[in-house]
């Protein structure tokens, strides 16, 4: 695939990133002169479906780490859909890490604050401070860009770091035993391990799942995803002023903010709310419109959106109206919430699936996307912990555990248990209504490493199994007089692979 050519934005634009950012670069690229990391001792040739955020981040990672990672994507050109997207602080740390830097600093905005606006004439009613405050406070900014850019950027990094990305290669059979994924067209691609990041609409979910599919479910939500042209918005004061300085602003139908909001409100507005920032180095200006729309999808057209779109929100603050106006085209999207599954792990333990394809959510608190980079930060840190293949399967469900605790159990019950949590505290609600200034959850969501939350599960796992281990040894000894046993602490997973290097640590034990 043909690298595209980044130009530089306007340099008035603040869209360059700090010198801490540069430092993690450095870091980088010292890591092993170019990128890599020399941490696996295994190195697995391993398989990706789907070429979208999750899934280059998935590559890009375990690349890093030395694996042979192959991409295949169904589009014949890749690119993304869509508009703005935000990258917090606990993924843009995850990727200024892995070298993305450069890519992303060049389009990436680095938005001031969020303000919170009454829906009806756009008073501000809350406040949080997004830079330099996230910067300092959790080793990373807090970025917006258009998606198309994020997916270059990804590109990018992955095909410098040597992925091979395969399109025109839409999967329609896995073979999970072996594992291997075939094209439409007949091409069996085979590896060590398959990795489904293949969306909401995934194939391989009902493969791990034994046969049956529990696809994410409609929340009765569903938003407009429009770009409006900053040249016509400066001609105006009365959208100009939006471009003055970058910045994300919400508008809410009700005031969030008084005793009368719900979690619900929380989430996605009781109804409707409108969430605006710059993008493109402050070229374009992103909008998001957030409704109840329980139709279907299948009824949804380009030729009526606008419409649509308009009367929603012709009642709204007058100024952002007159934004919502200079907006020529739109796309609708259902809001989708993915359904509890029992296991993300295949039964042969060789096929797995994350991102969308296994937590779907909706676009709280910006962690959509920031989970599925999550995802692929903890399954590379996972695998670089093994010692031969025959480990694999515990490094996946290490993963598992870590990464179902931390999307099935967060953002959003994170709001759900807002209430409880106050009144624990001794505080009204009212006090901790504005999630992204309350300290316990942006250090839930914006403090959290996924790498160094493997780390430290896979440290837990291995001394508990040792322990195991050396008990059950220890009881099955102790009725005799003295007996000294040897123990190969690792897990005892990898006695029979003859790739196996170094000796095992050997530990005594007397039972008298």
């Amino acid at each position: 695939m043909a690298k595209n050519k980044i130009t530089q934005p306007a340099a008035a634009y603040p869209s360059r990133s700090t010198n801490l950012l540069e430092r993690l670069h450095q870091t980088a690229e010292h890591a092993n002169g170019n990128g890599h990391l020399s941490g696996s001792q295994v190195k697995l040739q391993i398989l990706i479906v789907g070429a979208g955020l999750g899934g280059l981040a998935t590559a890009v990672a375990l690349t890093r780490q030395g694996h042979k990672v192959t991409v295949l994507e169904q589009a014949a050109v890749l690119g993304e859909v869509g508009a703005g997207i935000q990258i917090p602080s606990n993924s843009c740390r995850l990727l200024m890490k892995w070298g993305l830097g450069p890519y992303l600093e060049q389009y990436a905005v680095k938005p001031d604050s969020m303000t919170f606006r009454r829906w009806e004439n756009g008073d501000p009613i809350a406040y949080t401070r997004l830079s330099p405050d996230f910067e300092d406070r959790y080793g990373a900014p807090y970025f917006v860009i258009h998606r198309a850019d994020f997916h270059r950027a990804l590109c990018r990094r992955a095909e410098d770091l040597g992925v091979k990305i395969v399109t025109d290669s839409r999967v329609t059979d896995y073979d999970e035993s072996i594992p291997s994924a075939t094209t439409f067209d007949g091409r069996e691609y085979r590896a060590d391990l398959v990795i489904a990041a293949d969306g909401v609409k995934s194939q391989a979910r009902s493969v791990v799942l034994g046969g049956s599919d529990l696809p994410p479910q409609k929340t009765g939500f569903a938003a407009y995803r429009a770009t409006v042209n900053t040249e016509e918005m400066k001609k105006d004061e009365d959208t100009a002023w939006l471009l003055e300085k970058p910045g994300i602003n919400i508008w809410y139908v009700e005031d969030l903010f008084s005793s009368e909001a719900s979690v619900d409100d929380l989430r996605i507005g009781e109804d409707r709310h409108v969430m605006t920032y710059s993008i493109a180095g402050g070229n374009s200006f992103n909008m998001v419109l957030s409704h109840v729309d329980h139709s279907s999808p299948s009824t949804w057209n380009a030729e009526n959106a606008i419409r649509d779109m308009q009367e929603s929100f012709k009642d709204w603050d007058p100024k952002l109206f007159k934004v919502i106006k200079m907006i020529k085209s739109t796309l609708k999207w259902p809001l989708m919430s993915g359904s509890r599954l029992q296991t993300w792990i295949s039964r042969s333990k060789k096929l797995l699936i994350l991102g969308d394809a296994a937590h779907a959510m909706v676009p709280y608190m910006s962690q959509g996307a920031a989970m599925a980079v999550e995802d692929g930060a903890a399954l590379a840190t996972a695998i670089s912990k093994i010692k031969c293949k025959d480990q694999v399967a515990t490094a996946l469900h290490v993963f598992e555990k870590e990464r179902m605790s931390r999307s099935y159990d967060g953002p959003l019950q994170q709001a759900r248990d807002l209430g409880m949590r106050a009144e624990v505290e001794g505080r009204p609600f009212v006090e901790s209504t504005n999630q992204w200034s309350d300290p316990v959850t942006q250090i839930w969501a914006y403090g959290y490493d996924a790498e160094d939350a493997i780390e430290e599960l896979w440290q837990r796992y291995s001394v508990n199994n040792k322990l195991v281990m050396l008990g059950a040894m220890a009881a099955e000894v102790g009725a005799k007089a003295r007996f000294a046993i040897s123990v190969q602490a690792e897990d005892g997973l990898c006695n029979n692979d003859p790739a196996r290097k170094g000796s095992p640590f050997k530990t005594q034990i007397a039972a008298r």
